[in-house]
């Protein structure tokens, strides 16, 4: 009975301490590659998409870009990237700004 009651504890403390650990941001590259790669190419070398190796956009501006979309009535993103948080587009731009 003392055994049963140990798992039950044990698995209560460790579903808390689970749902108390935060989620983390994507990896900027992960995400670059499952959500940009496919119009911008794997290195920012532009496919369909405008190069982004060496851009001169700011981190900032690139995470602007993702998150609120561009105002002009054509691409590049007119709209928000969906499904892309605030702390994943940052991570994005960072990486982008790495690309050279």
């Amino acid at each position: 009975m003392k055994l049963t009651h140990l798992l039950v504890l044990f698995l209560i403390v460790s579903m808390t301490a689970a749902l108390a650990v935060p989620a983390f941001a994507a990896d900027g590259a992960t995400t670059y590659k499952a959500k940009c790669a496919m119009c911008h190419g794997p290195d920012g070398q532009g496919k369909i998409g405008p190069a982004l190796k060496g851009t001169s956009l700011s981190a900032d501006d690139i995470t602007a870009l993702l998150t609120k979309g561009n105002d002009a009535k054509k691409a590049p993103h007119k709209k928000a990237i969906s499904g892309l948080s605030d702390e994943d587009a940052k991570a994005v731009a960072d990486y982008v700004k790495t690309l050279k």
